[in-house]
């Protein structure tokens, strides 16, 4: 089973902010890949299906990001899975500009705390992720404070630049599930 796990925070007052751009994937995965509703499972809302032969699993984690690893736990207990073949994280990354996305099979968390709880549940950096930037697109504007950044609502153009991105998105994340993450970076790792 491929996991594709998107990072974000649960609640209401998070669901337009930067920070929760992995849940925005996913959701869309859901509904271009027609995975059906979401359900509750354990510690994350879940939706399960195929894309063509491969089992596919998205995961929203319902506990705030710096647990997000938790959600893992079931899954490293399963003889046949592994994180370095069978998980994709995408995440937000401020160190890319707004609708430009970043493949990548290791590395390090950068910072990210949902990254960080990853690694620390898997014991390793060795696992595919989806960097999608969310810094702004006009660089006169100052990002200021980190935390108030990542946890404040994108603007029009910003949030604009992000939907557009969603079909490289998906077709990204279908690579990756079939072909693997270095097909996927060769496809989609592109300048510009």
């Amino acid at each position: 089973m491929k996991l594709i796990v998107g990072l974000g925070n649960p609640g209401r007052e998070y669901e337009r902010t930067r920070h929760n751009v992995g849940w925005w994937v996913v959701d869309h995965l859901a509904d271009v890949w027609h995975l059906g509703a979401w359900r509750e499972d354990g510690q994350a809302r879940t939706a399960t299906g195929r894309l063509g032969p491969v089992h596919v699993r998205l995961v929203k984690p319902l506990t705030f990001m710096n647990l997000s690893g938790r959600v893992l736990i079931p899954y490293l207990r399963r003889a046949f899975w592994s994180p370095a073949t069978d998980l994709l994280v995408v995440v937000d990354d401020v160190a890319l500009p707004v609708g430009r996305m970043r493949l990548r099979a290791s590395g390090s968390a950068g910072g990210h705390n949902g990254l960080k709880s990853i690694e620390h549940e898997i014991g390793s950096r060795e696992y595919a992720r989806l960097r999608l930037g969310i810094r702004p697109a006009d660089p006169e504007r100052p990002v200021g404070e980190l935390v108030d950044f990542v946890l404040s609502p994108f603007g029009s153009a910003d949030r604009e630049a992000i939907l557009t991105l969603m079909p490289n998105v998906s077709a990204a994340v279908e690579t990756w599930a079939h072909d693997g993450i270095a097909a996927a970076m060769n496809a989609y790792n592109r300048e510009g």
